[in-house]
């Protein structure tokens, strides 16, 4: 009797062969699982890095900008308003030049007032709008110049809108383009002043009184406005009077957002005394005379 083989005999050994290639398959496809995760993680460290790279150089372009030249009639770092309120016209200084001090008078008949003032600084509000009137007249006798020097040094006190930058830049706008309104402008900002911490006024508001300051070439001022052209200069400037020297005065430098000097003398009195200004413009003014007066001969002896 012939043997028969089973076909249920070979069942064992192709169940363990099917596992095996199901478990080499799953290891195959965890591998490949595993390497996509990899890659995954590579390029996303990648991509975050190169990410925060992008945002790290957009933020220091954004606040790098490039030198310019400064505006006309201000190659001292201020405006210096003579006879009949007329600004000394100057060149524009090539970025990066040094101011050009501005020489005050050697023979004494004219009394020089440098004012550096901040145009959200209250203080300087007070001293401005208490002494601009009562020296303005002087000033067109040209018994007196005054040398505006706009500063920003509150420039973080205005809630973010930067307005102490954007006024003196305004302000230089002006005395690059119509000088001849520069007073007046600078007057105003300080006349109707807005108060420290706020946030200042808006460029449209700004450039509503250059016009009211009397400015012709309004549209050159108001595009030099919008476009912030002399912020890096007045930052430059600021600078400068923050680290000193300040010329034609023994003073070493700005420590705060005002500083007055009549004939090379800071002046400390009262900000909103009209009188005490007064004098201690009158007795600079002496000081200033008695220093520069040719003495009277002494007669010889006879002999």
């Amino acid at each position: 009797m012939s043997s028969m083989t089973d076909p249920d005999d070979s069942r064992p050994g192709d169940v363990r062969a099917a596992a095996r290639e199901k478990a080499r398959q799953l290891r195959t496809s965890q591998q490949r699982r595993d390497r996509r995760r990899r890659l995954l993680l590579t390029g996303g460290i990648l991509l975050g890095a190169l990410a925060v790279a992008a945002i790290v150089v957009v933020v220091i372009v954004s606040s790098i900008r490039p030198t310019v030249p400064g505006p006309r009639n201000m190659a001292s770092d201020g405006v210096v308003v003579g006879s009949g309120l007329a600004v000394k016209t100057t060149a524009a200084l090539a970025a990066d030049a040094r101011p050009v001090a501005s020489r005050p008078d050697p023979s004494g008949s004219t009394v020089d007032i440098r004012i550096y003032a901040d145009y959200l600084c209250k203080l300087c509000g007070d001293f401005q709008r208490t002494n601009l009137k009562q020296l303005e007249p002087l000033v067109k006798d040209g018994a007196v110049t005054v040398e505006m020097h706009p500063v920003a040094i509150y420039t973080s006190h205005s809630a973010g809108t930067k307005y102490s930058l954007r006024a003196a830049n305004a302000a230089a706008c002006v005395a690059n383009y119509n000088p001849d309104a520069f007073w007046k402008f600078n007057a105003s900002l300080f006349e109707k002043q807005p108060a420290e911490g706020g946030p200042g006024l808006s460029d449209d508001v700004l450039k509503k009184r250059v016009a009211a300051a009397g400015a012709t070439n309004t549209s050159d001022i108001d595009s030099c406005i919008a476009d912030g052209r002399f912020t890096s200069w007045v930052t430059a400037a600021s600078d400068r009077a923050l680290s000193g020297p300040i010329p034609n005065s023994d003073v070493k430098k700005m420590t705060n957002a005002l500083l007055v000097l009549v004939n090379g003398k800071p002046y400390t009195g009262p900000l909103t005394s009209a009188s005490d200004f007064k004098a201690f413009v009158l007795q600079a003014q002496g000081d200033q005379y008695s220093s520069t007066a040719t003495p009277t001969p002494t007669p010889s002896s006879t002999p």
